[in-house]
């Protein structure tokens, strides 16, 4: 049974509240005046997760130095609920507190009452996570789309709900464009936001893959991609590669010693006529201090 603090609700006792036999699944219903604003303790065991939690993911570590936490100092913030019928609640959101609760063995966690049907379930568990939770790029594009696609939102009614310029809004749902191996590792965070929104451009989605993997490969920064995307669009790097002349076997079989000695990458280009050029690297004005010393 849930346990009733000792406040009492608008001159009715909560525990003769949650007892009703009407199910309470509606911001519309008639005792919702009654129950909202309502917190209590409620046993653990009467609690099913959210089903439309936006996080898959839950980090262990941290959720257990959110464990040390409430251990130490108590749920802070009661967690929300919504009353599915006697004696059974639902979360709407919490759930890293409710999870961590659980963790340490407390058998109740004190909770807010709200009135909610499914949709209004799903809003305000998308919302509340896009806002409150760090969640990645693809996390959050998802929770947009199904903001968009199951409560029937505009971009522009969207961008109002969670409080982001419709263009933010926009910049996200395009992630959902790229190709699932590059949206997994966005996810993962071999690559940034900035690098996926430079490969938005590119449409053919191999050629997506192709990038993604030299990203990679070369460990790009952000303004390398766009550099790269954008000489692609425009034909430049095709040229480039089609002039590009072979070098010599005796040259790329020594940059292996000279990337060492200068521990940098180091390019080299040859003309026709066997002449070339070198180019050494530097990250920073120390950087290049150290290369100069290199050299003498």
């Amino acid at each position: 049974m849930a346990k009733a603090t000792k406040k009492q609700a608008l001159g009715r006792g909560l525990s003769a509240l949650l007892k009703e036999t009407a199910e309470v699944t509606s911001a519309s219903d008639e005792n919702a005046d009654k129950v909202v604003g309502s917190i209590i303790e409620i046993d653990l065991d009467l609690i099913e997760v959210n089903p439309f939690q936006p996080r898959t993911y839950f980090d262990e570590e941290a959720l257990k130095e959110l464990s040390g936490s409430i251990k130490e100092l108590g749920v802070i913030q009661p967690i929300t609920v919504r009353k599915l019928a006697e004696d059974k609640f639902q979360l709407v959101s919490g759930e890293r507190r409710f999870r961590a609760s659980k963790l340490i063995g407390n058998k109740t966690v004190p909770a807010y009452i709200r009135i909610a049907n499914d949709q209004e379930m799903l809003e305000m568990a998308l919302v509340e996570n896009i806002q409150r939770k760090n969640l990645d790029p693809i996390e959050v594009a998802l929770s947009y789309q199904r903001l968009i696609d199951e409560i029937k939102l505009t971009q522009e009614e969207l961008s109002v709900r969670v409080g982001k310029k419709r263009s933010t809004v926009t910049n996200y749902l395009r992630l959902l464009k790229l190709d699932p191996i590059i949206q997994t590792g966005m996810r993962d965070a071999f690559i940034s936001m900035g690098h996926g929104r430079a490969l938005i451009n590119i449409e053919n989605l191999s050629d997506q893959i192709k990038i993604y993997e030299k990203i990679l490969r070369d460990k790009l920064s952000v303004r390398q991609t766009e550099d790269l995307v954008r000489h692609i669009k425009s034909g430049t790097l095709a040229k480039a590669e089609k002039n590009k002349k072979t070098v010599p076997s005796a040259i790329t079989n020594s940059l292996k010693d000279l990337n060492d000695f200068f521990d940098a990458k180091i390019n080299v280009s040859v003309n026709d006529k066997g002449k070339g050029k070198i180019s050494i690297p530097f990250n920073s004005l120390a950087d290049f201090e150290r290369i100069k010393k290199l050299l003498q």
